[in-house]
């Protein structure tokens, strides 16, 4: 059977809104079967997949049970749980699963843990395996783009991404004004909230940057806050004036004393702000300055009224496109670079 006509059997670990989106297609997919599910609420255990995200019955029911995932033999595991457990980890790349993973830990291995790194990669030796982290931000915005945009260029001077989300419709009080901190005076949002995009996104950063031959001399993260410019009703609740309305974080990857990679996130439940922000629809905004220089602005092309029932996928999808290419790795965590290109099967 050659790699094109290969059917493989995968594994969905959670069912949050991006993993359950990760069921749906998998169960979908013409090369991909799906062989058992993990869930962590009790009472999802011993209920059918399918029931699970909206489809037809499949004869594969939850479990809350590692040891009858392992039993499974799977060739991946789609890894989504809202908290990475390396004990798991470890368990399911040494029974022999491949891992594809939305979390963010194995975007770099130069950026984990020196400690965990070796713990993955001899699970990866011992059971034959890869890992690879994706997802759509970060993922497919800040390594797979880049990775193509950069491949017209032969001389790179800037690479810049700005990403755009309106949360205005997002109906998450608890995410929004509890977690993110809109909502709140400007001075409860400290420093550390602030550049938390540094860990979130740079790995990704010096993951592109090493594929380019171009190491990073360090990251640089900032942020700033902007208030509502008057009292306004979105879907989560109230935004009272003076409030934090809007959100712009940064990260730089800094090579010979200057910016050569960038990414800068705006976040905002509204427009009516009292800072002049370049805002824009939700979506993304790249630049490259170098010896072929790009404009590109890429928007998600979804109502915004139709946008929580829409993102998850663009999360879910390119980790269920990358199972097959995961599979065929070498063993080891593997970053955008180490992997060919992820290519969907749509028929």
């Amino acid at each position: 059977m050659t790699e094109s006509t290969r059917r493989y059997r995968v594994v969905q670990w959670a069912t949050g809104n991006i993993g359950t989106r990760a069921l749906r297609h998998v169960i979908e997919h013409p090369d991909l079967v799906l062989a058992g599910l993990y869930v962590h609420s009790a009472h999802k255990t011993g209920t059918d997949a399918g029931e699970l995200c909206g489809l037809a019955p499949t004869g594969v029911t939850a479990t809350g049970n590692l040891d009858e995932i392992v039993a499974l033999g799977a060739d991946c595991v789609l890894y989504m749980p809202a908290a990475c457990d390396f004990d798991e980890v470890c368990r399911l790349l040494e029974s022999g699963a491949n891992i594809v993973t939305t979390r963010g830990e194995f975007h770099h291995p130069g950026s984990m843990d020196p400690g965990v790194r070796e713990r993955v990669e001899a699970a990866c030796e011992r059971g034959g395996t890869s890992i690879h982290s994706t997802g759509s931000s970060p993922g497919f915005i800040t390594e797979a783009v880049p990775l193509v945009l950069t491949s017209i260029q032969r001389r790179l001077d800037s690479l810049t991404i700005n990403e755009f989300a309106d949360l205005s419709r997002r109906d998450s009080p608890d995410l929004l004004f509890n977690v993110m901190g809109f909502g709140r005076p400007p001075a409860a949002l400290d420093e550390r909230r602030l550049t938390h995009g540094k860990v979130s996104f740079g790995p990704s950063l010096r993951a592109v940057a090493d594929a380019l031959s171009m190491p990073l001399d360090s990251l640089e993260a900032g942020g700033e806050v902007a208030v509502a410019s008057r009292t306004v009703r979105i879907a989560a609740g109230t935004l009272e004036a003076g409030t934090v309305a809007a959100q712009r974080i940064t990260v730089s990857g800094m090579r010979a004393g200057r910016p050569v990679l960038n990414f800068r996130a705006t976040w905002y439940c509204t427009t009516e702000i009292a800072a002049d922000w370049d805002i824009r629809p939700t979506g993304w905004h790249i630049t490259v300055e170098g010896d072929s220089p790009l404009d590109i602005d890429m928007r998600l092309a979804v109502p915004i009224e139709k946008m929580g029932e829409a993102s998850p996928g663009f999360t879910a999808n390119r980790a269920v496109n990358a199972v097959p290419v995961v599979c065929g790795a070498s063993p080891g965590i593997r970053t955008a670079a180490d992997l060919p290109q992820v290519v969907a099967a749509l028929g």
